[in-house]
């Protein structure tokens, strides 16, 4: 056997043995929950742009995007920025990557790749932050509710002729606003790809731990997810993300189409 797949039957073996280990995964529910008490994922950023993000599924979303080699990234939620500038980095590293492979040298203005954040709200200093940032060739917003039927129809327009998308749910986390992205966004990734939806974790947290907002348990991310999976089978959850980084706000919420 070769060393690279001897090392991914080791990894395989270790995340099975994760998934079979019930103290462990608990374990990390209870540290996930005590650490929302401290505001925990505001503390982080990615190439200077707060990130609202736990670093387990940051590291996730860099190896799906370099695993798929999307052509379009989709994200509903933008906040700081900081989420779409990690997935326009990964991007700019395999437009670099091509270029080697080519023999050519990287024009950046020339790329194909495109991530595409919706938000409700685009606050103004956001904005001049993101379009300001050295990632900004690869970034575009639209500002309105991401499931307003007329921004759907923009995002479906600038989406046609990319041949692969991944999409990124992470806005209003309630189960029906959550549940009309899906429908809405989720026959725009391609086979093999992603759909990503965030905050999956409200479920299985304590109920009124919110009393801010209007989702809990019962009326989150992950009820959303339920219904929209129900009676189908061109999705499935990749149980195998969640297995291998035990802390994650998305289980259940890895959805691979097939």
């Amino acid at each position: 056997m070769d060393p690279k797949a001897e090392f991914k039957c080791f990894v395989k073996a270790n995340i099975d043995g994760l998934r079979a280990d019930t103290s462990l995964r608990k374990d990390s529910i209870d540290w996930l929950r005590r650490t929302l008490f401290h505001q925990y994922s505001y503390n982080h950023s990615w190439m200077d742009r707060p990130i609202i993000q736990y670093p387990q599924d940051m590291i996730a979303i860099q190896e799906l995007i370099w695993q798929i080699k999307p052509d379009l990234v989709i994200e509903t939620g933008i906040a700081h920025g900081g989420s779409l500038i990690l997935s326009a980095s990964i991007l700019a590293l395999l437009d670099y990557r091509d270029a080697v492979d080519d023999g050519r040298m990287l024009d950046p203005k020339e790329s194909r790749r495109r991530v595409l954040g919706i938000d409700i709200d685009i606050r103004a200093h956001n904005r001049a932050a993101i379009d300001a940032h050295p990632m900004a060739h690869l970034i575009d917003m639209i500002q309105g509710s991401s499931i307003a039927p007329e921004i759907v129809a923009e995002v479906r327009k600038r989406a046609a002729g990319f041949e692969r998308i991944m999409v990124i749910l992470d806005s209003n986390h309630t189960h029906d606003h959550v549940l009309a992205e899906l429908r809405a966004y989720a026959p725009l990734v391609s086979h093999g790809s992603y759909c990503v939806v965030f905050d999956t974790v409200i479920e299985d947290l304590p109920a009124g731990i919110y009393p801010e907002r209007p989702w809990d348990v019962g009326n989150n991310p992950k009820t959303a997810v339920r219904e929209f999976l129900s009676g189908r089978d061109d999705f499935k959850v990749d149980e195998d993300i969640e297995a291998k980084l035990l802390i994650t706000v998305a289980p259940g919420g890895y959805l691979r189409r097939r």
